[in-house]
């Protein structure tokens, strides 16, 4: 929920008005009308509404026009926003100090409702905002009725709103739709400290109205004001109104026609507006309907046209009232979890381990049976070629086993007497044997046991049990289990890890009894509901896979059970009101709470939308028919399902009756419609004829008439239709299964929703999208607050939400078609709507929250004429792909182990457990929204005018195709061959394995990350190519020899012979590196140094460049102040004799290191963090810092100074990264000789961060300045974050006048308090032949807070003239640092408050 005021302030009663009325007169006992008006207001009023709406409609969508660009913030209106100490003094918006660094940011956005927005900056604490509104100026406080959410009255004097956290900010908005409110005053209260922030000592004043009007010397004319109030008081759902709230309605009106005068409209206009159209007078519809309320169907004329459409008016909302934020649940394994809370086994639960666990034996067969309040497990296992079958259970009455064997399933055997065991009974057909009473773990944990080995030749065993005197079956069945084993031993299943592995053998265990019937799958899923629940996200995962199996038809849905459907419902009522509890208790588990209700569905039938594209698998397979058009029309239905669905299938069925004559086939087609043409148009043509066999015939006319009516009742609402009426209420009096039921209406919902869904209904078929997509999503945002409420019908609304959910899937697929030659801004919007659709069903959604954001900048700018409006709408493409594939992996990390351990548990087709998660992620918008992303993504870069390629290292190659998934996963390779990797992920941080010329890459490295300069550097062409045709074609020349030749915008390749591979230019060193030599440095009797002292034997260029700096550049760039713990410190801290321990096992492992055994790595890392800081150390360190200015960790506490030793450890074991390392190896440096000193500088707290190349990287223009800036501090742009950064370049004689060439995508910013960061300053870095910067960590004394970016409020995205100070500032400080050392730099800097500080220089490689 946000803290805006959503609600009306006039909440009285809506009195519904009888339908004989008329509105001549008073108007239903309204007196603010006066009768002279009412003819006008008659002639007027629907036009004059279709006119209002209209305005605000654009062609495409439903919106408020803003009062002020996006880009530029700027305070407009038809009245001043004054805020002031002095309430008679007028001045605008402005920013505040309350109290050390607090900052307080006012704004005020005047239109017909006030809004007063409030920011604080650098605060903590629990602020709240203590306020009241003014009806003149020497007057009392009044509390306004329209409040921001978590609003409490304050000893009813004031009004007490509690601030919501917007980042590492506080957000308060508040509106004023009070027109008697002339003024809004507040203060600021933290009410744990009892503290009070004041404007020197007296009220913060806001003045959000005025007598004064613009245009003052226009006077509205009443007739005017009455016609406006008709129209606020008709779309306000015609209310019953008290002369108190008349009169403000009244006010309301005439403000809102002088904001008209103030933007210029004439009163002509207005009046022309209110009253005609074209000199021709609009007549009122008398018979509106009672029931509209806020949301509002507009219909309007379609030109050319001979029919009208209709579009719902969207509310205007806050989208940050979307946001799920939960904290995030660790996925942890059932080893994991045990550590944590042991699950205690039952005795037949060990007694199954004992077993399971033996070496050398196969299970065959495990089934777990209820038995009233205890379980019967039968196991199957086979060792030396023994078969033999362990019954055990806690039933604590004698038990004997009356049994059997089978040679065909389910036949009564009389068993040979050599099996018997010992006192048993042979009879006619079976035999009885008596089960024996053992202890498992200590004398009070007993169990009932009974082991019988069987021969060959058997294939099961039927069996019931008798204890004491009555018989025991299985639910009034025999027991019967199976030997034949699996084709999967169990053991091969895995070893659960990242799953409820217990949960999962539970159900495997189960699965035999759940086979009978829905009742009996249900009634056990609800069974193991709270073993489920206590098991967190990763029980409720695997409930969800067994569900889907289900659904998707892998398991048995019935086996020769007979259950009554009222059985089967109550079942399942009770699993979904468990679901429901769930839902209510542990909102951080919505998404998958409701993937799992659209499995079960109302009836077990799950989501009818989804059930299209597991049905059609289960055709292919079930028929033998997976090639051909048969797959071609699975494709597509995959794709883009249409009603042209129906329509094929019913060509198929009546082809298949026509004894497979294929002219019915087409003629069935054609009738509808459907021409060979129109099959090949698809995403996925249908290109090939269908081709059955007889032996098909009857299987595939019984499938694919099921799947006509599943196609039926998507395309035609049927699923969304049954999920409305049973929430909005229905008594079938008619014929069919339904006769007599009555069902209440779900209460409580909002007004005007039936009719909202009413209107869904009525479009549900529409061919053109929009339409039906806004009034779907209206009416998923009206059901929202109701999901997070109390009620008893909850799993009504949810479903409900679930099928509108589908619906929309459904009909965005269905616009496929007509978006082949749509408008960018179409799809765009489009884009919005899937993606808000995504949003209302996922939970952590802010990233996401912000993709829309960005989506609705980009149209804003487009429909401005913004030229930018592209390149910036790439940046949210690409932001929104990076989101796309965050949710996919978290899918996959969560659901993929529970169903590939049960699927191999179960038996299932891999096939079915491969593509599990792939299938999960395509059931949902996410599918639907990347479609569209790929639609758009090749028109933006054309206008754009970003071409197929980024071009970050353009090097001549030629060299082997080899394929790759992860750059990571080959970096310490090396390579005999030149070789080209063609990589679908590079992060960023990775090194270039030996032997490689070109990396080519989709993914979007910074040009300034650690992969990107060590490409350059070494030669390496590297580009990132967009267009998914040319990646797949490089891919498919795997082992190819290619020549590439790349420019600075594009890469030509083709294929070449071996001759040309002798000739190539960077083949003569493949293999080979250079061998860098160091030179040891001693430690020089300091334990630390100030910058004063830095010289080459102390320090690193890092620390010598910082220096160097100080006191030569501009004054309006900022150094750091700096210490060093100098070269040596290391040595000579480990020798210490506190340390020798360490010192001993560190030389051991590094023995073993220099033995070829690189896993010690992570081990030596370890063992430096154990060292012990010798006093002096610490003394040393204390006094340069404290007489260079700098804070002393140790003056806050003792554990302050152990976070600081902790993060200088980390420093010195980075020296033992595998990256570090092994770039170490590869050049043949001695690892030995390389010395860490550790700079230690004060965090400036950034708001963004740069890199700089003082000579363009890409075109090795010197005459250019290229740079990257980020959110936040600058590890973002340099470590392994995803996502691009804001880059530019800004030519040398023109400083001032950047040129953008990327906006940024990065989802993450990094930010931190004021701390100290200690830096990574080895031997080993900017050496001649070899880059080792950015190989060793720099380590902040604090971790630094992760937080999800908005950048539709960030000044740099949207503040043209504040954009272009900070990026022309960055460029002056890199040209200045450039001229002062007389060579291309590699600089690194922050911004704080506009303010340029730079944090290092080295020379740019």
């Amino acid at each position: 929920m946000s803290n805006s005021l959503g609600h009306s302030l006039l909440q009285s009663s809506i009195i519904k008005h009888q339908s004989q009325r008329n509105y001549s007169g008073s108007i239903a006992g309204n007196t603010l009308f006066q009768a002279q008006a009412t003819s006008e207001i008659r002639k007027s009023s629907s036009y004059a509404l279709t006119s209002i709406l209209a305005s605000n409609f654009r062609g495409r969508r439903l919106t408020v026009r803003k009062s002020r660009s996006q880009r530029n913030r700027l305070v407009s209106g038809l009245v001043q926003a004054v805020l002031a100490t002095d309430p008679t003094s007028e001045k605008l918006g402005e920013k505040f100090i309350l109290g050390g660094e607090i900052e307080m940011q006012v704004e005020v956005n005047v239109s017909s409702i006030p809004v007063v927005e409030i920011q604080l900056a650098n605060c903590a604490g629990n602020l709240y905002l203590h306020w009241g509104g003014l009806k003149d100026i020497k007057g009392k406080w009044v509390l306004p009725g329209r409040r921001p959410e978590g609003t409490k009255v304050y000893k009813d004097r004031a009004l007490r709103t509690p601030f919501v956290k917007s980042g590492l900010n506080l957000f308060l908005k508040v509106e004023i739709d009070d027109p008697s409110i002339q003024a809004l005053e507040f203060l600021i209260v933290d009410e744990g400290k009892n503290q009070w922030y004041k404007n020197n000592g007296q009220n913060f004043h806001v003045k959000v109205r005025s007598t004064e009007k613009a245009g003052s010397n226009v006077v509205v004319p009443e007739d005017l004001v009455q016609i406006q109030a008709f129209l606020r008081w008709e779309k306000k759902g015609k209310q019953m109104y008290s002369p108190e709230q008349e009169k403000m309605e009244y006010e309301a009106a005439r403000a809102e026609l002088y904001d008209e005068i103030a933007k210029g409209i004439s009163l002509e206009d207005i009046r022309t507006r209110l009253t005609k159209k074209d000199g021709t007078s609009s007549k009122q519809d008398t018979n509106a309907s009672e029931g509209q309320k806020q949301t509002q169907v507009q219909k309007s004329a379609v030109k050319k046209k001979s029919y009208s459409t209709q579009r719902i008016q969207r509310k205007k909302r806050d989208l940050m009232q979307l946001l799920n934020k939960h904290i995030p649940v660790s996925i942890k394994s059932a080893e994991e979890k045990t550590s944590i809370k042991p699950k205690t086994l039952s005795a037949v639960e060990l007694y199954s381990k004992s077993i399971e666990e033996q070496i050398n034996i196969d299970i065959l067969n495990k089934k777990t049976f209820k038995l009233a309040d205890e379980e019967l497990l039968v196991l199957v296992t086979k060792a030396s070629n023994k078969i033999k079958v362990h019954l055990a259970t806690g039933i604590k009455d004698s038990l004997t086993l009356h049994w059997a064997l089978s040679k065909k399933a389910g036949e009564w055997l009389v068993p040979p007497e050599h099996l018997l065991p010992q006192g048993s009974t042979p009879l006619a057909t079976c035999a009885d044997t008596q089960f024996s009473t053992i202890s498992i773990d200590g004398a009070t944990n007993k169990i009932q046991l009974l082991e019988i080995e069987i021969g060959e030749g058997f294939v099961g065993m039927p069996f019931v049990l008798f204890s004491g005197s009555k018989w025991i079956k299985n639910n009034g069945s025999d027991f019967y289990v199976e030997f034949i084993g699996p084709k999967k031993a169990i053991k091969d299943a895995g070893d659960g890890k990242g799953t409820a592995k217990a949960l999962l053998d539970k159900i495997a265990g189960l699965e035999s009894e759940a086979q009978k019937s829905f009742m009996h799958r249900f009634n056990i899923a609800a069974d193991l509901m709270e073993e489920a629940k206590d098991s967190g996200e990763l029980g409720l995962a695997a409930i969800l896979v067994w569900m889907r199996f289900m659904a998707t038809r892998q398991l048995i849905w019935n086996k020769n059970y007979n259950v009554k459907p009222r059985e089967i419902s109550r079942a399942q009522d009770r699993l979904t009101d468990l679901l429901q509890n769930v839902y209510v208790n542990y909102p951080q588990y919505s998404e998958l709470l409701r993937m799992i209700m659209s499995t079960v569905g109302r009836g077990g039938e799950g989501d009818v939308g989804q059930r299209i594209r597991d049905e059609i698998l289960v055709i292919q397979r079930n028929n033998n028919c997976a090639g051909g058009m048969m797959e071609e029309w699975h494709q597509k239905l995959h794709n883009n399902t249409s009603p042209d669905d129906v329509v094929i299938c019913q060509a198929l069925i009546d082809y298949i009756k026509s004894d497979f004559d294929i002219s019915v086939y087409w003629n069935t087609l054609n009738t509808n419609g459907i021409t060979k043409e129109r099959l090949l148009s698809y995403d996925r043509a249908i290109r090939n004829e269908p081709k059955f066999s007889s032996d098909q015939k009857e299987g595939l006319l019984r499938d694919l008439g099921n799947y006509m009516r599943t196609l039926k009742a998507v395309h035609s609402g049927a699923d969304l239709e049954s999920a409305i009426s049973n929430c909005m209420g229905y008594t079938s009096e008619g014929q069919g299964f339904m006769v007599g039921v009555n069902i209440n209406p779900v209460s409580g919902l909002p007004s005007g929703f039936p009719e909202l869904l009413q209107f869904v209904l009525e479009h549900v078929e529409d061919k053109n999208a929009e339409t039906l997509l806004e009034g779907l999503l209206e009416a998923r945002e009206e059901l929202r607050p109701s999901l997070s409420k109390p009620n008893d019908r909850l799993k009504d609304l949810l479903f409900l939400d679930i099928a509108l959910d589908s619906t929309v899937r459904t009909a965005i697929e269905r616009s496929y078609e007509e978006l082949n030659n749509a408008k960018p801004e179409k799809v765009m919007y489009l884009i919005t709507l899937v993606l808000e659709n995504l949003i209302l069903s996922s939970d952590n959604n802010e990233d996401l929250i912000y993709c829309l954001k960005g989506w609705n900048q980009a149209l804003s700018m487009l429909e401005t004429g913004d030229g930018s409006w592209a390149l910036f709408a790439k940046s949210v493409l690409d932001r929104t792909r990076l989101a796309l594939a965050s949710k996919g992996e978290s899918y996959h990390q969560l659901l993929q182990p529970s169903a590939e351990y049960l699927g191999a548990r179960l038996n299932l087709d891999q096939w079915a457990v491969s593509i599990f998660t792939e299938e999960m992620i395509r059931a949902g918008s996410a599918a639907s929204l990347s479609s569209l992303v790929n639609r758009l993504d090749p028109i933006l870069r054309n206008v754009a005018n970003l071409g197929s390629w980024q071009v970050i290292s353009p090097v001549e190659a030629v060299g082997y195709v080899v394929v790759v998934d992860e750059l990571l996963s080959v970096q310490n390779k090396t390579y005999e061959s030149p070789t080209i990797l063609v990589v679908k992920s590079v992060r960023g941080e990775e090194e270039i394995p030996d032997g490689t010329v070109a990396v080519i890459t989709p993914d979007m490295p910074d040009v300034l990350s650690h992969v990107s300069v060590r490409a350059r550097n070494s030669k390496v062409c590297f580009a990132t190519c967009f267009d998914p045709n040319i990646l797949d074609d490089l891919r498919s020349k795997e082992g190819k020899l290619l020549k590439l030749k790349p420019t600075s915008a594009d890469i030509k390749y083709s294929e070449v012979q071996e001759g040309d591979l002798k000739r190539s230019k960077n083949t003569e060193d493949v293999g080979q590196s250079p061998s860098i030599k160091l030179v040891k440095k001693q430690f020089a009797g300091k334990f630390a140094i100030s910058s004063e002292e830095f010289t080459s034997e102390m320090v690193g260029a890092k620390s010598r460049n910082i220096a160097y700096l100080k006191g030569k550049v501009p004054t309006w760039v900022g150094i750091p102040t700096s210490v060093a713990l100098p070269f040596g410190t290391f040595e000579k801290v480990l020798s210490d004799e506190l340390n020798q321990g360490v010192s001993g096992k560190l030389q051991i492992l590094k023995e073993k290191l220099a033995a070829g055994d690189f896993d010690v790595l992570e081990e030596i890392r370890k063992t430096v963090l154990e060292l012990v800081a010798p006093p002096q150390l610490v003394q040393e360190l204390k006094n340069k810092m404290q007489s260079s200015g700098m804070p002393w960790p140790g003056d806050e506490g003792q554990q302050r100074w152990e976070q600081a030793w902790i993060a200088i450890k980390k420093v010195w074991a980075s020296k033992w990264n595998e990256r570090a390392y092994f770039s170490t190896r590869k050049v043949k440096l001695d690892h030995d000789q390389l010395c860490m000193a550790v700079l230690v500088q004060e965090i400036i707290n950034a708001d963004y961060a740069f890199v700089i190349h003082t000579t363009n990287p890409s075109s090795g223009d010197p005459s250019e300045i290229y740079a990257e800036v980020v959110k936040g501090l600058g590890e973002t742009l340099v470590g392994a974050y995803p996502g691009r950064a804001l880059s530019f370049i800004a030519k040398k004689d023109k400083l001032d006048s950047p040129k953008v060439l990327g906006y940024p995508s990065k989802p993450i910013g990094l930010f931190i308090r004021r701390s100290i960061i200690f830096r990574s300053d080895s031997n080993g870095e900017d050496l001649e032949g070899y880059a080792g910067a950015g190989l060793y960590d720099s380590v902040p004394m604090d971790e630094e807070e992760k937080v999800v970016l908005d950048y539709s409020s960030d000044p740099l995205m949207t503040d043209g003239s504040f954009q272009k100070s900070i990026l022309s500032s960055i460029a002056l400080a890199g040209d200045a640092i450039e001229k002062l050392y007389g060579s291309p730099q590699d600089v690194e800097g922050v911004v704080r408050d506009g303010k340029i500080y730079v944090v290092q220089t080295r020379p740019q490689m």
